[in-house]
């Protein structure tokens, strides 16, 4: 009983989230669910509308979130179709919710994000060390707190973030509206905020690659649209959305 109703509560909050904007009078219409990372906005967007563009009377939802909560949302009986997770660790904790192997379609990697006016006049990683900076990374359950938390005990910077966002959107909201000097980010999210942000290297960063998985669910009532959405996303139309957004090549 229990599974059920946190399956019906988490109904409301995912219909919410669709690409569409239509009403629900279609009753021909088909729709399926995707539950992504909050760093695949983006590209997840333009894939869901060319999915839309090639299956007459499909409409796809997306809900995105932190990886452990859509993970958690998965496993808990959430009404979806397919999981986009930003690390393995995060797609490995729902697996008894995948109807099949996952598949690494993408990779990312960190950056720090920078205000455009850089009120701070920062100009390299060492300055997030000064106790006049402030900056902000993800919660530590979440894919970009992972690795940014493995970064900083790499680099040994030993000044504590300002605060801890619910995952990278949210870091990088806070970076853009100069409510933090600086955030820890991926190098695609700095891609898409354009102007808004400049961004410095971090040392190491290139040995923190986050890889991206996806599989279609269990509870998918369209298990055929859903796996056709996850090969969408791997082939050759999908992987240039990707690259062109910065993401790399799944390895």
């Amino acid at each position: 009983m229990t599974r059920q109703l946190v399956a019906f509560a988490l109904l409301l909050p995912l219909a919410a989230c669709g690409s569409d904007g239509g009403d629900d009078s279609g009753a021909s219409d088909t729709t399926i669910t995707v539950l992504a990372a909050a760093s695949l906005t983006d590209t997840f967007t333009a894939l869901a509308e060319d999915f839309e563009a090639e299956h007459e009377g499909v409409t796809v939802k997306l809900a995105f979130d932190s990886s452990a909560t859509l993970a958690e949302q998965a496993v808990g009986g959430a009404p979806a179709d397919v999981l986009a997770t930003a690390d393995t660790a995060t797609m490995d904790d729902a697996s008894e919710a995948l109807a099949a192997d996952p598949q690494l379609f993408a990779t990312n990697t960190m950056v720090v994000a920078l205000p455009a006016d850089n009120p701070a006049g920062i100009t390299s990683y060492d300055d997030l060390g000064s106790g006049d900076v402030t900056y902000v990374v993800c919660v530590d359950t979440a894919p970009c707190g992972k690795v940014a938390a493995a970064l900083i005990e790499s680099t040994g910077l030993t000044a504590e973030p300002s605060s801890l966002e619910v995952d990278v959107k949210a870091v990088l909201s806070k970076v853009a509206t100069d409510e933090a000097d600086a955030g820890f980010v991926y190098a695609t999210d700095a891609v898409a905020a354009g102007d808004a942000v400049t961004t410095v290297e971090i040392p190491g960063a290139a040995e923190q690659v986050t890889s991206y998985p996806i599989a279609p669910l269990v509870q998918s009532e369209e298990s055929d649209l859903a796996q056709e959405f996850v090969d969408l996303v791997l082939s050759e139309v999908g992987q240039q959305v990707l690259a062109d957004a910065g993401f790399g090549p799944p390895s």
